[in-house]
Formats: structure tokens, sequence, C-alpha cells
């Protein structure tokens, strides 16, 4: 919400970066020659020790845990009218010509899916996935099982458009893999399955060095639950500053595709007037059911916010600001700086008196420039800080901040006592939307 509107690029150029790539054991020449497609494998024939037929094969199924490369739990395999599963550990044989079993006694039972366990034709192939490494969003059109590490494992996806004609088109060159336009499993973040649950191999950590404008780039090229499920990967507090890096249309689309759980934890870790801003253009059920969730605090807290007049000093204002008293010292001025050091809060404390009323602003670089036993009263001096009112006019709000041009002003209540501040992205982001609503309410729906 913070980015100003672009031209939205292709999907495979979202990142001219890369991360750097990890080891790959694509690059080992034993699995580069022992690959084997998985959707060449799909309507094969499943034999059994003596080589008869069992049925054919419906889908690979495989273990998703802390492995990098999930190793395959088992196939589904239809015999008659019936969907079976046959345990993976009964695999003797599986390669591009031919899957057979250890043993000629099966015990064949309808399949159920467990969870951790995926579908790879039905969950992901042909499903939207996250190259982390190279920071794109791709469309797997084939995966590539090998033997690894002593288990038949799933080690690339084919992200190439010639994958997707060979499955379209049957015949013998489907199932000729193509290890050119391979991604390594290891740098994949695989995003559905049939519970709408994310089973990925990428790496947290990796993602976790990402700018939140990079998440926010790949979270608006996905779509749908494979969106949804992006977010579910990610730590709440990097989910949510790259949600504030989102265009307002596709956050929105985004809180409205996740549950009021998911949502309440999201918007909790948000800015305040992001969150109040999110759950002010949603509907009144939708957005009680995330608050009811919440916290009871910032339920309370956000509530007041949507409350507001979004053309008022109150309805663009965030409530992330530290209040001290002018009998606190220095010291204890700085450690509350430093407590809430990962908040958005770098342009000092805000001073009051014994009855809660503002008296200063103090800047950071005069709290590091004064003595730590100094109580904060000795710092007190013009210039003051400017403030206004809640219900003060966005104009108003304008011509406030250009006298004052400082970072922020700071909002107060009826009683003069500090409740919020606006920042100068606050303000810009609030004067692009009424410029927006200006237009749109001035247009007359034709063209002339």
């Amino acid at each position: 919400m913070k980015r100003p509107a672009v031209p939205v690029t292709g999907i495979n150029t979202v990142a001219k970066r890369i991360v750097g790539r990890r080891d790959s054991v694509l690059a080992r020449k034993n699995i580069r020659e022992s690959l084997v497609s998985v959707a060449g494998l799909i309507g094969r024939p499943v034999k059994d020790l003596d080589g008869r037929d069992i049925g054919k094969l419906v889908d690979v199924v495989v273990r998703h845990g802390e492995e990098t490369y999930p190793p395959v739990s088992g196939l589904i395999v239809k015999v008659g009218q019936h969907k079976s599963f046959i345990d993976g550990a009964r695999i003797s044989k599986l390669t591009k010509d031919e899957i057979r079993l250890s043993t000629t006694k099966i015990n064949l039972q309808d399949f159920t899916r467990r969870e951790g366990e995926s579908l790879l034709d039905a969950d992901v192939i042909d499903h939207q996935i996250v190259d982390v490494d190279g920071l794109r969003v791709v469309r797997s059109s084939d995966l590539y099982l090998a033997p690894f590490d002593r288990e038949i494992r799933v080690v690339g996806v084919d992200i190439s458009f010639v994958s997707f004609i060979r499955r379209v088109f049957p015949g013998a060159i489907r199932r000729r893999p193509t290890p050119e336009h391979v991604v390594d499993w290891a740098s994949v973040a695989s995003l559905a399955d049939g519970g709408g649950v994310v089973r990925t191999s990428g790496s947290r950590a990796v993602l976790s060095q990402l700018r939140p404008a990079d998440l926010a780039d790949l979270i608006e090229d996905l779509a749908g639950r494979e969106q949804g499920a992006f977010v579910e990967l990610l730590d709440p507090e990097l989910a949510a500053d790259a949600l504030e890096e989102m265009e307002e249309e596709e956050l929105q689309g985004l809180i409205r595709g996740l549950t009021s759980e998911r949502s309440a934890e999201l918007l909790s870790y948000m800015e305040p007037d992001e969150s109040a801003e999110v759950l002010r253009d949603l509907g009144d059920e939708h957005r009680e059911s995330i608050l009811e969730v919440m916290d009871s605090s910032v339920a309370k807290q956000l509530r007041e916010l949507v409350s507001f007049d979004e053309t008022a000093a109150g309805g663009i204002m965030t409530t992330h600001i530290l209040i001290v008293h002018e009998k606190d010292t220095v010291a204890s001025a700085l450690k509350l700086l430093v407590d809430n050091r990962e908040r958005d809060i770098s342009d000092g404390v805000v001073v009051v008196d014994s009855k809660g009323k503002l008296i200063d602003h103090i800047q950071v670089v005069e709290l590091v420039a004064a003595k730590s036993t100094d109580l904060l009263a000795s710092l007190i001096g013009p210039p003051y800080p400017t403030s206004i009112g809640l219900e003060t006019p966005l104009d108003e709000v304008v011509e406030e901040f250009s006298n004052n041009r400082g970072s922020s002003i700071i909002v107060v209540d009826e009683k003069n006592k500090p409740v919020g501040r606006i920042l100068a992205d606050d303000l810009v982001d609030a004067l692009v939307d009424a410029s927006e609503r200006r237009t749109f309410s001035q247009g007359s729906g034709g063209l002339s």
C-alpha cells in the first residue's frame, strides 16, 4: 500500500537479482541420467513382481517434512473401478519405461490422503509455484523423480512450455525429460495441495532475506489459493511487512481469501493505520469476524481507528507512538526506543505532563547528546511540536505538515493528550486515495 502505482511486469521478470543458488542435485551426472517425468508416468501400467499388470498409475504421492527433496510415499493405482494406494516401500523399479513392484501379493486399499502428503499430478503439476532463488512465479509443466539418498524423491520441476505441450499431446516424446529447463526442487516453494495447505521445500531462511517489496511482487503475481498459501509460508511479521507493500485491491482480495484467524494475526502485526484502512473497506460482518479473534486491546484500538473519517487526521494517523513523562530520565527514553526498534518509530519520543497532556517531542539526536541521568524536563524547549485534532480535515493536515516540515505531526484528543501521529508517507497515501475518489466521483462514465 506504500508503493506508487507502476506498470505490472511479467511474472518471469519480477526479479532481476538472484539470491544465490545452493548446491543442486541436478548438477550430478547420475541424477540427470536417471530423471523420470511424472507426467510421463501417469497412465502407465503398474506390474507386480512376475510382470503381470495390476492397474494403471493415477498419481504419485509424496511425503513432506524437513527433508529438502520429498520422498515418494506411495502410488495411486486404478484397479478395476477403484483407486487403490500402494505403499512406496513396495516399489522395486520406477523408470520412464517401467513401474514394477517387489511382490506378487498386494494388499490393495482405497487411497485416503494423510496429513503431510501431496499428489504430484493433481496438486503440483500445472499449478503456480515460486522459484525462491530466482524470485519469480512460474507454472510447473512437469516434475522429475530420481533415486536419491536410498529413496525415490522429487528432485526438480520443469517450467518449460515444451513440457506442457508434451503433456497435451501423448506419445513417446512426452516421456523425455528436458533437464535444461528444470529448476532444482530445493529452490522451489510449492503452494498447492488438495487441502489447500502449504507444502514446500523452499527455505524460510531465504525468504526472510527478501525485501518486503519483493515478497509483495511475488504475492501479487500468484492467484487464488496459491496466493494465500504463499502468505501462510511466511512468518507473520515478514508477511505483514509484505502486505503493507501491496496494492490496495490486491491486498483486499488476499484478506478476503484468508481465514479470520490468519487475517487477525497479520493485521495485528501491520501498522495500525494500514490495518484500519484494510478493515474499513471490508464488509461489517467480515470486519467483525476478524476483530473478534484479535487480542482485545488491539481490536479496541483498531475499532476506534476504523470509526474515524478517512479524510480527517484520525483516519490516517498511526497509533504507534512512544509516550514518556517529563520526570523520566534520558536513559529510560533511550531504552524505550531500543525496546521498540522493530516498530516504525525512529524520530524520538513524545513527552507529556503528569496529566498526560502533550508538552514536547524530543528527537533521537537530542537524547543521544544528553547525559543519561538527565531528566527529560531539562530538554523541553522551543521549537515545540505541531499538533492537530482528530477531526482536522485533510487539507488542513497538509498545510500543517507544510509549515512544520518535520517527519511527522502529532494528533491529540480534545484534552490535548497525544493519541497518534501522521507520517509523511501516510499523508501521501491519503492524498492519493482522495484524488482517486474525486476522479471516480467526477467521471461521467462515457467517452467524448
